[in-house]
């Protein structure tokens, strides 16, 4: 025991990122386990979006909206994601695909929707970089964009 004592004395820094990491790998595991979500394949998500009546929210902001979306996405900006969870509600029903450029801000959007009582939501594993670049799918450039009514 006094030696773990003098290593950790010795070595604070290492001690303390070693505690760090600990913490985070927890809290991953926790997430992971409570998780009412999961991830999907570009690919499986142009055959979800062909067979089922599907939902594209797409949760990046406007202009990155604009620039370019899987086609009938909805706009429904992160930041502004609670606020629309009213007009969302018609949704509830649906499979929901949540996407955003990398598959960052799909997650807390996903675990928002979830909370909020939608069961069927699924986020685009490497957003829409990974449907743009990797699959190399087609995306709709447009002038304005599809929000979410209020």
């Amino acid at each position: 025991m006094d030696r773990y004592l003098e290593f950790i004395l010795n070595h604070y820094i290492l001690s303390l990122a070693m505690a760090v990491v600990t913490f985070l790998l927890i809290q991953e595991f926790i997430d992971t386990a409570f998780k009412r979500f999961d991830s999907i394949s570009p690919m499986l998500a142009v055959q979800k979006i062909d067979d089922e009546k599907t939902v594209v929210i797409d949760v990046r902001e406007a202009p990155d909206f604009i620039q370019g979306h899987i086609e009938n996405a909805v706009n429904a900006p992160l930041s502004k994601l609670s606020e629309q969870l009213p007009s969302l509600q018609k949704y509830k029903k649906n499979l929901l695909l949540i996407t955003c450029q990398t598959g960052t801000r799909a997650a807390a959007a996903a675990k928002l929707l979830t909370k909020s009582g939608f069961e069927n939501v699924l986020i685009l594993t490497g957003g829409m970089n990974a449907w743009q670049d990797e699959y190399k799918l087609p995306i709709k450039i447009t002038s304005k964009n599809r929000v979410v009514s209020q």
